[in-house]
């Protein structure tokens, strides 16, 4: 008979954990129910079949979700007492990315020859960052593995719904622009040329607006594979501008001065460091390594170069709201005010925990009404477009009749 993973509660409402051997999960349900609890998940070890791998599953990016499955199942079986080999092994079984499995055995193989679970980590930075390795570092000093895995989960399971509603939010304005650039493509390579054939055999006086219009239209229609070519060369060229230092400057200075987004990337910035600096905290890491480690998981110049700042301030014995407190414009006065509290009362991991879930339901709150607060902007954007279109296109149409 297999073995199962499983999660019960039992009457006072606790969670319990552990493993039973059952035919199936209904018997499992009843074995629990013998023991006043009730099954609430349970994982079979071997309920996938192995398949032979595809070369696309080597290459397949692993998402944040396989390792919020992967850490979450661990915590599990590790709570439940199945040593940690035996776990990567069932872990192995349910990865869906042929590179996960492979990266996972060598984290296997190296406890086995009698390696730290953090040292086999370390190994595979791409995967499991180095805040990661760090808690599980922390975890493995206190002897709360367990609960070092439990945070962990709790923390990327918040990113990756901070990140879904942001891209979900962002998913309409994309389509409307993508659709209005088709649209306006079309009309040049189809429409432009029949008109400019029109003038051409009136003989009309065309305006400068009319003249940009149709060159541009006669262009794209004839070296249609130089416009796309040049479109796909410049987004390259921009895409690898913005990775230098200097790209990254430009590109998040824009992202600051824009109206919406501005409070936008703030608000995520915000939620992410406070909720990061909180797990790392509650885990066991110190303040200075854990800002260390913001400091390398961030993105934004402008929030890298103030974490770096308070990294600096906290080894010279100055406190976290203090240094903070230089850098108004990106932090708000709450964040500074909060943090202080929780240097005074000892309570900043769980302050600053608070923190992230208020500005996560910021975060939400605006990625709700994105949509809303941009759609006015598009209607503008393309009636500016379609005014400019008819404009020179009928403008040259009245000349004419006037002249009639």
């Amino acid at each position: 008979m297999p073995y199962f993973f499983y999660k019960a509660k039992n009457l006072e409402g606790q969670t319990d954990s552990g493993v039973l051997q059952a035919s199936d999960e209904h018997e499992l349900a009843q074995t629990l129910k013998k023991q006043d609890k009730f099954l609430i998940w349970s994982e079979i070890e071997n309920k996938k079949p192995k398949r032979k791998p595809s070369l696309a599953s080597f290459f397949k990016k692993i998402s944040i979700l396989d390792k919020i499955i992967f850490t979450r199942n661990l915590e599990v079986m590790i709570s439940a007492g199945v040593p940690i080999p035996k776990a990567l092994d069932v872990l192995t079984v349910q990865a869906q990315s042929q590179k996960f499995k492979k990266i996972i055995q060598e984290i296997k193989a190296d406890i086995v020859k009698g390696k730290s679970f953090s040292s086999a980590l370390k190994k595979h930075t791409s995967v499991f960052p180095e805040i990661f390795s760090n808690m599980i570092v922390a975890g493995e000093e206190s002897g709360s593995m367990t609960e070092s895995l439990k945070v962990l989960t709790e923390q990327m399971e918040k990113e990756y719904e901070l990140k879904s509603k942001i891209k979900g939010a962002l998913i309409y304005p994309i389509v409307i622009i993508s659709a209005m650039a088709g649209i306006g493509i079309l009309m040049m390579i189809i429409v432009v040329p029949m008109i400019a054939n029109t003038f051409e055999e009136l003989e009309v006086e065309l305006p400068i607006a009319t003249k940009i219009v149709i060159a541009l239209g006669m262009f794209i229609s004839n070296y249609w594979y130089l416009f796309f070519g040049i479109i796909i060369l410049s987004i390259f060229l921009i895409k690898a501008f913005l990775k230098t230092n200097k790209g990254k400057i430009i590109g998040d200075k824009i992202l600051f001065k824009l109206p919406i987004i501005s409070g936008l990337i703030q608000k995520a910035n915000l939620a992410y460091i406070c909720r990061t600096l909180s797990s790392l905290i509650s885990s066991g890491v110190s303040l200075v390594k854990s800002l260390d480690l913001i400091f390398l998981s961030v993105n934004n110049v402008f929030y890298k170069k103030a974490i770096k700042q308070a990294q600096n301030d906290v080894q010279k014995g100055i406190k976290l709201a203090d240094s903070l407190a230089k850098n108004n414009t990106i932090f708000s006065s709450l964040v500074v005010q909060m943090i202080q509290v929780g240097e005074e009362t000892g309570e900043t991991s769980s302050l600053l925990k608070k923190l992230a879930e208020f500005y996560e339901q910021e975060t939400a709150n605006i990625t709700k009404n994105l949509s809303t607060l941009i759609e006015p902007i598009l209607m503008l954007l393309i009636g500016v477009a379609i005014g400019f279109f008819a404009v020179s296109i009928i403008q040259p149409i009245y000349s004419m009749l006037g002249a009639i």
